[in-house]
């Protein structure tokens, strides 16, 4: 409990009615969880407009609203603020209320369109197995020491965020590690957190359906840059041409990294197999199990972030040879007649370009490849036929189907990744909507030796059809369908 005043510092606050003496115990946006004791925050959502539920709350007991906008007639709450953007007043608020957590922290983001995941995840194995108490914020999921739980977003809204963070430094940990995405980045969600470290890992086309434009893409994530303090430092990939406008106006120590020409961390791949490939990483050979020019990429960016941190550059590459891919993330199915399946969360036209380049590079001789891969509904449309595309042109077949279509119909969603293809690619294609039938039958097609990647979903355990999320998962079905061909 705190009192109201004692969190209102660093908002910009345009006029205040009421006594902010009072005792403050929650702050909500969801008017459903509003009532004595908790400030009710009218955040704009992408979906509706919070300040339509101020007389909601306030009926329900909240005894304080932050609002940008008074409703018609007042808000009749005892107290009423009005901001300039309520959405960064939520983090700002939310984090004074947690007791400014990540100040207690050595909090570590990382952005960009590919890459987020595994740099994350693999700072907190590095830092983990080191020795430090540390947490983790991801796709995948959200790790306290070695506590689990699910993640339900890339990056948690502004009340969760902190109160997980807080919940890190209640358990001790020394350092928390995050994705942070372009969407959270817009929306304010990490208002009021204090980062030790940035780090860019690459832009493509993503997102649009959001941002509009790659250019407010970009400028979203440059946001998060532009939020650095002095006392910390920004690692960008120098081998993305926007890796140098990120940091631009940038108060940070910047740093670059890359693995094809100069930089203050640099890498190169010398070997490359499906299992594993061999690093040169500051003039020092490693082997690591991880795959691809981008995966190489991401272990250097890793390392790059654990020097800054203070970490001796032996012990570093010592522990990152052990480090192990991410769940779904060229994740490796095998069958026991010697087709290799490959599991991978690639859903953009740069991410699966990476990978079917990858596979391409490694797969020798008369070793084919076979491609299942779908796009999500919902989302931006104008990826579809890129994908579609870039996965015919990598492939010897390719078995279009769905992703998760959400309120999409799956069969329009092929129309449109179809678009993309030429004469040439359509007769090597196949459409088949049902995505376990969609897998099943790559695997039935696919011969000793061959290779088979069933892209897009990755780690997840589901497939959202029409609001329902059903168990689906993509590792699970490529192994079923390898026993079952086995067995015919």
């Amino acid at each position: 409990m705190k009192r109201l005043g004692d969190l209102l510092k660093g908002i910009d606050i345009r006029s205040v009615t009421g006594d902010t003496g009072i005792p403050i115990d929650q702050i909500t946006s969801d008017s459903r969880k509003a009532g004595p004791g908790t400030m009710f925050v009218a955040i704009r959502g992408t979906r509706t407009d919070g300040h339509l539920y101020i007389g909601d709350a306030v009926r329900a007991g909240s005894p304080a609203v932050v609002c940008e906008r008074l409703p018609e007639g007042g808000s009749q709450a005892g107290v009423t603020i009005v901001v300039g953007d309520s959405n960064e007043a939520l983090g700002i608020l939310a984090s004074q209320l947690s007791g400014n957590p990540s100040a207690s922290l050595r909090l570590v983001g990382v952005t960009g369109t590919n890459g987020k995941t595994t740099v994350a995840t693999l700072l907190y194995r590095l830092f983990t197995a080191m020795g430090y108490r540390c947490g983790l914020l991801s796709t995948v999921c959200n790790y306290i020491n070695d506590r689990r739980s699910e993640a339900t977003h890339t990056t948690p809204d502004q009340v969760e965020l902190n109160a997980l963070l807080a919940e890190m430094v209640a358990s001790g940990c020394d350092y928390a590690f995050m994705e942070v995405s372009s969407h959270a980045i817009d929306q304010r969600r990490i208002a009021g957190l204090t980062y030790a470290g940035g780090i860019f890992t690459n832009l493509t086309h993503d997102h649009l359906d959001y941002h509009g434009t790659l250019s407010n893409y970009l400028n979203a994530k440059k946001k998060f840059f532009d939020s650095l303090g002095a006392e910390a430092f920004a690692v960008v990939n120098a081998d993305d041409r926007n890796g140098r406008v990120m940091v631009q106006n940038c108060a940070a120590s910047i740093y670059t990294y890359s693995v094809t020409g100069m930089a203050d961390f640099r890498a190169s791949v010398m070997e490359m197999l499906i299992d594993g490939m061999k690093l040169k990483m500051e003039g020092n050979e490693i082997w690591t199990p991880l795959i691809g020019d981008f995966n190489a990429s991401n272990l250097l960016a890793v390392y790059a972030a654990s020097r800054l941190l203070g970490v001796n550059a032996g012990e570093s590459l010592r522990v990152l040879s052990m480090m192990t891919p991410v769940p779904g993330r060229l994740e490796i199915v095998r069958s026991a007649n010697g087709i290799t399946g490959l599991v991978d969360y690639a859903h953009s036209p740069d991410a699966l370009r990476n990978v079917t380049g990858t596979i391409n590079r490694i797969r020798k001789g008369k070793v084919r490849l076979i491609i299942i891969v779908g796009a999500g509904g919902d989302r931006d449309r104008t990826k579809r036929p890129l994908m579609a595309s870039i996965a015919a042109r990598g492939s010897d077949l390719l078995i279009l189907t769905s992703d998760n279509p959400r309120s999409e119909d799956p069969e329009k969603i092929i129309d449109d990744m179809e678009a993309g293809l030429d004469e040439g690619m359509r007769k090597k294609t196949i459409r088949i909507s049902d995505r376990r039938s969609a897998i099943r039958t790559g695997v039935k097609m696919a011969q000793p030796g061959d290779l088979v990647l069933v892209a897009g979903k990755g780690h997840e355990t589901y497939q959202e059809i029409n609001g329902v999320r059903h168990h689906f998962d993509d590792r699970e079905e490529l192994a079923k369908a390898f026993i079952d061909e086995n067995s015919n």
